[in-house]
């Protein structure tokens, strides 16, 4: 048996002596608890990895076990600074090694390194995720052990002194262990539950002595929500297209579009991974976990989007009155779990922090919104993706699926999925999209009946956070035998639809999955219908809808790849079509405004510019900055479109602005706002915008288009005015792939916006990205003859 190097044997033997276990079995019970995964001396891994243009690796093998150790090996070759830093994060270390001060990103925000670790050292649970992942397939506990192996293979071959400049001799690149696979994955699983309210978590103290309270929410306005909005929004997007034989005319074709971080933990990394006979898949996952999260096989593509559930509810807690840290269900009293951690800062010292949990989760506090802990009550985090190891099982199953059919039942089997929409067509014609994740399962009647006597329900009513009463056991999450784990909505109260023309979804709800036919009667947790759509929402049906109106070809396509990679790359402004006119028109009246400061600022250059611009986000579109940094102020603005919003016309409306003299004053204000910003920072007003959107690649500058998702722009870039350079994109199209399929197989387009490489050495550290820039994709090798063409190294691996 292996033992993990960062394993503490002196504690486990301490342990057993304390037990009075004899040597022999005192040693065993140490080997056997070292090992999250039933490892055996005779795990052998032998993969070999065939590199193709532009740097993915396809990783053949004869088991699961050597796919994994393929893959370990050909991701460290590519980032393996980029995992080390990561194990380094959920292992609660960073304070350790960069100092407390420095920051990381979880769940896709900044977040200092000391509430990090605190974190992470107080919510991740090594021992029941060695208990979780014993209940997973033995082929993914096999591609983890492999995963493991193969990456420490890499750093044992390259040496500490060998390794790319970011961490080269760095004391803290380390041989990881199972548990830490276990640990990156939980921290993956958990993004959109307990990693959101991060700060909220690690605040929760109970208070010395404080008086009861009355009713707080009650008298929220929707300003007091907005703080607990933003602690659980996750502020990333995608979008994903499936389209059916009606409107092809012959196979389905599939867009995967997601708006991810270019850098850090979330990163997609490029592979293909074949065991002949069993499973072949192409596409992407990302940094750190074995698999494949979006791509295709012979028969299906599939892409995710960050869905609408809440995959989490908060309990309100009644306490015992006089203790502040026990509290009653049933009329029982429990007392909370304490555990104290200790993290280790750079320098030598230490801090210490205990913190809370209950039956539910941990403890938090969000003063503005109302969740404080007081004398008579608290609030506890339940989150439906802690201990979620069935998400590797879903992918790969996925990736064994022949049909759209075959898709969703791969996601409905155990609810692995964690928060993201599945959108899958297939070689027959057949397009799915499905809201099947894992969520809690908790009904409308059970908000209503479960409503705390304090008012916290008005959470749910302005930020769809949803409270339930933590004194009664039977509002906890309904537990049906049906669904994939205990407390989880099972598949069939989940939104699915399987058609032949199209499904589209871009981070709104289901209802609009296909807005010819919308869905609807979920769970309020599942999502919402009857509201206003995002801009990405409403810009991709109306394109699709004006693509589908169009006369067909010869074959009887409406819909082809080149189509859909002429939509996605367009890079049409939505919110400018829908209001520039009357923005100009507004132009026309107010030549000058005061701005917020009250300096009147000339606005005729500026509206001259954005009359003649194009309304794209190309990278030679000039008067991009005004419109962008005047829609980020006009967005704050309430009232001001001239058609409000209709659930009759969900696509087209809110639309048009105001023109009477109070709402063009705001609006008008707005602009000089804009531009009095634009001068102060020195940028010129008619520059392109690709000499102002950039990522910096060594020396070089490579121009990105795209735009904000807010927008309306489909290819989204979320970018940072950054001084003395520009805007900066940091979040948005990464892995974009298309893919249909022929006689023969798929045929798919991709390009991985940021490259393979996080390595500045590597030629695949920015190849891509400039193929990203000049809009041009690239045709995947699958089929061998393929790969054999577009070979550019190969070698074997394994031990």
């Amino acid at each position: 048996m292996r033992t993990p190097k960062n394993w503490d044997g002196k504690r486990a033997l301490a342990m057993a002596n304390a037990l009075g276990l004899p040597r022999r079995l005192a040693a065993a019970v140490i080997a056997l608890t070292a090992l999250p995964l039933a490892a055996s001396a005779a795990d052998r891994y032998a993969a070999e990895i065939v590199r193709t243009t532009y740097g993915a690796p396809h990783i053949t093998a004869s088991d699961y076990g050597g796919l994994g150790y393929g893959s370990g090996y050909a991701f460290a070759e590519d980032n393996v600074c980029l995992l080390a830093d990561q194990v380094v994060t959920v292992s609660g270390e960073r304070s350790k090694y960069f100092g407390a001060d420095g920051s990381t990103t979880v769940s896709f925000k900044a977040v200092n390194n000391l509430d990090s670790d605190i974190f992470f050292k107080a919510t991740l649970n090594t021992a029941q995720l060695r208990q979780a992942i014993l209940k997973a397939s033995p082929e993914d506990q096999r591609m983890i052990r492999g995963y493991v192996a193969g990456y420490n293979a890499y750093l044992r071959k390259t040496g500490p002194a060998n390794l790319p400049d970011a961490c080269r001799g760095a004391p803290w690149v380390r041989p990881i262990t199972e548990d830490d696979l276990l640990r990156l994955n939980d921290e993956k699983m958990t993004q959109a539950g307990a990693g959101a309210w991060l700060g909220a978590i690690i605040a929760a103290a109970p208070p010395p002595s404080a008086p009861a309270t009355t009713a707080p929410h009650a008298a929220l306005e929707r300003q007091d929500i907005e703080p607990a909005r933003e602690a659980e929004a996750l502020g990333l997007g995608s979008n994903g297209w499936a389209f059916g034989r009606e409107a092809t005319g012959g196979a389905g074709l599939l867009l995967g579009n997601p708006h991810f971080p270019w850098l850090t933990t979330n990163r997609f990394y490029q592979i293909h991974l074949t065991i002949p006979g069993q499973f072949d898949a192409m596409g992407a996952t990302l940094s750190g976990l074995p698999g494949i999260s979006i791509g295709f096989n012979h028969d299906v593509a599939w892409t995710h989007t960050v869905s609408t559930d809440r995959h989490f509810t908060l309990f309100e807690l009644t306490l015992v009155p006089g203790n502040p840290t026990a509290y009653r269900v049933d009329g029982r009293r429990l007392s909370m779990d304490r555990r104290t951690v200790t993290v280790e800062v750079k320098g030598g010292a230490r801090v210490t922090r205990t913190l809370y949990s209950s039956v539910y989760g941990p403890l938090l506090v969000q003063p503005k919104a109302g969740l404080n802990w007081t004398s008579d009550r608290a609030y506890a985090f339940k989150d439906s993706n802690r201990l979620n190891v069935r998400a590797a099982d879903a992918w790969l199953a996925i990736g064994r699926a022949r049909s759209v059919a075959e898709v969703r039942a791969a996601i409905s089997a155990q609810v692995g999925v964690p928060w993201v929409n599945t959108i899958a067509a297939d070689r027959h014609g057949e397009v799915l999209y499905a809201d099947i994740t894992s969520t809690p399962d908790v009904s409308a009647e059970k908000l209503k009946a479960c409503a705390p006597a304090s008012g916290a329900a008005a959470l749910g009513a302005f930020a769809r956070i949803f409270v339930l009463d933590g004194a009664r056991s039977d509002c906890d999450w309904t537990r049906e035998p049906a669904a994939g784990a205990p407390g989880l909505l099972p598949a069939s109260a989940m939104p699915s639809t399987v058609r032949a023309d199209f499904v589209a979804n871009s981070n709104d709800s289901y209802w609009l999955a296909n807005d010819t036919q919308p869905l609807s009667g979920f769970s309020p947790v599942v999502g919402l219908t009857n509201e206003p759509q995002n801009m990405r929402t409403r810009a991709g049906l109306t394109f699709i809808h004006d693509q589908l109106a169009l006369p067909p070809s010869a074959s009887g396509a409406r819909i082809s790849p080149s189509v859909v990679e002429a939509m996605i790359f367009a890079d049409r402004n939505y919110a400018a079509e829908a209001t520039l006119d009357d923005l100009l028109a507004i132009c026309a009246e107010r030549p000058s405004a005061a701005a917020s400061s009250g300096k009147a600022v000339d606005l005729t250059r500026a509206c001259g510019i954005l009359s003649r611009w194009d309304r794209h986000m190309n990278i030679d579109s000039v008067g991009v900055p005004i419109f962008v940094e005047f829609w980020g102020r006009l967005a704050a603005l309430k009232g001001v479109y001239a058609i409000p919003f209709d659930a009759a016309d969900p696509v087209h409306t809110p639309r048009g602005l105001k023109r009477d003299a109070e709402t063009s004053a705001r609006i008008a204000q707005a602009l000089a706002d804009a531009v009095a910003l634009l001068n102060e920072r020195g940028v010129p007003l008619d520059a392109p915008w690709g000499q102002l959107h950039f990522t910096v690649r060594g020396d070089a500058h490579i121009p990105v288009h795209g735009g904000d998702g807010t927008e309306g722009v489909l290819d989204a870039q979320e970018s940072r005015w950054v001084p003395g350079l520009g805007y900066i994109p940091f979040h948005g199209s990464s892995y974009m792939q298309v893919v249909t399929f022929d006689a023969d197989g798929p045929v798919a387009d991709a390009v991985l916006s940021y490259s393979q490489s996080t390595n500045p050495a590597s030629p695949h550290y920015a190849d891509q990205t400039w193929r990203f820039s000049q809009k041009r994709w690239s045709r995947l090798p699958f089929k061998p003859a393929e790969i054999a063409a577009q070979r550019i190294s190969s070698e074997h691996v394994g031990e």
